[in-house]
């Protein structure tokens, strides 16, 4: 895949690992921030695909990936890591981005939006609103940082299919070990362990997020374009709350995808089409 690795220093001192795509002179910028228990490498293929046109940053929060955890597991929330954004822009002097958000990184990118003015040109929030789905937020944390080991990567295979089956129906076991090679890596004797810090789930059960009330964040998004994607299947991101995140903002742009839950993968053809058109209207009028 065509795509550099590199790290940065937070403001607290840890080592955090990004991937970048595609080449500085290209259309703007497009960083994007993963789910809650994800990493950078579930943007693979949306960032192939967009790395002809555009330079494309994919970050591993820290206490995921390849970042360095963190010894006070209680800063693992979303205020921590709008911080860690945002020194990774000031550290690589991008002034002007799109953001795209998978879940807990639509909410970091909620943030950075209504408080970087100016600086944040549109958003693509993954089946993510300003207000969780109770279901889903119950189900989310009944099982992170609680997920028992495997010894191969039939068994990661086999165990990311367990979680994630019911949001993304139909896929090839070809697939499945694709996505368990995202969230798993192998460890010094060649097993596949998860790729984060057990220690987020407690601070997922435990630990404030650190935001004031989502919806006046979401208020901070009035004059910026949004695509808002949404997992038919999803018990996260529910109608009722797309519906009032259009009252609010009713020129945001919407996409409800069948057959999948929270979140889209991002390599759906409609999801493509998509994210195209939005991402070319900034690049027609650059």
């Amino acid at each position: 895949m065509r795509h550099s690795e590199h790290t940065y220093t937070s403001h607290d001192g840890l080592k955090l690992f990004y991937r970048e795509y595609g080449h500085e002179k290209a259309g703007i910028p497009i960083l994007c921030l993963p789910g809650i228990t994800r990493n950078s490498r579930d943007f693979e293929d949306i960032a192939e695909h967009l790395a002809d046109r555009h330079r494309v940053l994919a970050v591993d929060f820290r206490g995921r990936g390849f970042s360095e955890h963190d010894q006070n597991w209680r800063n693992y929330h979303p205020r921590t890591y709008a911080d860690d954004v945002v020194q990774l822009l000031d550290t690589l002097n991008i002034n002007r981005l799109l953001l795209l958000g998978t879940s807990l990184g639509g909410l970091v990118s909620m943030i950075l939006a209504a408080e970087l003015d100016g600086r944040i040109a549109g958003l693509i929030l993954n089946d993510i609103g300003p207000e969780i789905g109770e279901a889903g937020l119950t189900r989310i944390k009944a099982y992170i940082g609680r997920i028992p080991p495997v010894d191969n990567w039939a068994q990661a295979a086999a165990q990311a299919q367990e979680i994630y089956e019911l949001a993304w129906p139909g896929l090839s076991d070809e697939m499945w070990l694709r996505i368990a090679k995202r969230g798993y890596r192998e460890d010094e004797q060649g097993v596949p362990r998860l790729d984060i810090d057990p220690a987020i789930g407690d601070a997922a059960r435990t630990v404030a997020t650190g935001l004031l009330d989502p919806w006046k964040l979401f208020v901070g998004l009035t004059k910026i374009p949004l695509l808002v994607i949404q997992g038919a299947l999803s018990d996260i991101l529910t109608d009722d709350i797309v519906r009032r995140m259009r009252d609010r903002k009713p020129d945001l742009h919407h996409l409800k995808l069948d057959d999948r839950g929270h979140p889209a993968l991002l390599d759906e053809p409609d999801c493509l089409r998509a994210i195209d058109r939005f991402v070319g209207g900034f690049d027609a009028s650059t």
